[in-house]
């Protein structure tokens, strides 16, 4: 007997693609939920983590960069400096890393069943914002206790939390689309993830860049995201470089439309490749 072999792939119309990913919208929640349940399975502290390590990495900035380097904290606690920045970073070097491996994590899936592939890295970015969400918590308790007290500013929180999301969003599918068929970057990531953190400013205030470096070293897009939180947090005016902002918000957007543009001309080939 000749055994009939069936074909599942996507429409190519656009505006299908687009429907049929809100109609697996709960396939997209299953898949986030389950990452955020393996994450901390079977761990003593389990949601902790997600504080330990943020809180741990300003500790130590805090250290290096404020008692033994001694640089300038434009007037704020250095711990609140610190952490900051640390939640723009955090999440988007966990999203980026999260969703670069997410195709390959769910190989099986791929090669089974149709269904728009975008909700897997999609998915992994969101459980790194649960992450953020339960960082940004301990940001407001370190305010407290330094008596930072947060201006009008704070309202524009979400729009530069959207920045970030796009910068993470644009990265990981970028990544993951290019990591099922080229198994290096696998290696690259986590080298970009280790050296970001120096080049980003996580551990210092953009202040101490020379002017004439400024407007270069703003074209990594975080560096941008970063100090649009520290203005909206601290409220110091010396954090909101805005040609820095300007430049992050074009690159993200380009990043985000190119890794979505990626992702698409190579979906089709990931069940044959992978």
């Amino acid at each position: 007997m000749s055994q009939e072999e069936i074909l599942i792939k996507p429409d190519g119309n656009i505006k299908n693609y687009w429907r049929d990913l809100w109609s697996y919208r709960e396939l997209f929640y299953f898949l986030a939920w389950r990452d955020i349940a393996v994450r901390y399975k079977q761990t003593v502290i389990g949601f902790g983590w997600s504080v330990i390590r943020p809180v741990l990495t300003m500790v130590i900035f805090t250290v290096v960069f404020g008692r033994l380097a001694k640089l300038p904290s434009e007037g704020v606690p250095y711990p609140v400096l610190v952490f900051s920045a640390m939640l723009p970073w955090q999440f988007f070097a966990n999203a980026l890393t999260e969703s670069s491996n997410s195709l390959i994590s769910n190989a099986q899936m791929l090669s089974k069943v149709y269904f728009p592939r975008l909700a897997i890295p999609a998915s992994a970015v969101m459980v790194s914002f649960v992450d953020f969400l339960i960082s940004l918590i301990v940001l407001f308790i370190l305010m407290v206790w330094y008596q930072v007290a947060p201006s009008w500013r704070i309202v524009t929180l979400p729009i530069l939390t959207l920045l970030a999301f796009g910068a993470a969003m644009g990265a990981g599918l970028w990544f993951a689309s290019l990591n099922v068929k080229y198994r290096d970057f696998r290696y690259i990531v986590p080298f970009i993830v280790q050296l970001g953190i120096y080049i980003s400013p996580v551990g210092f205030s953009s202040s101490i860049v020379p002017p004439k470096w400024r407007l270069l070293y703003s074209l990594n897009p975080m560096a941008g995201v970063i100090d649009g939180f520290r203005w909206a947090i601290t409220g110091n005016d010396a954090e909101a470089y805005w040609p820095a902002v300007a430049l992050s918000v074009i690159i993200i957007t380009l990043l985000l439309f190119g890794g979505i543009w990626q992702f698409r001309k190579t979906e089709r080939s990931f069940a044959d490749v992978i």
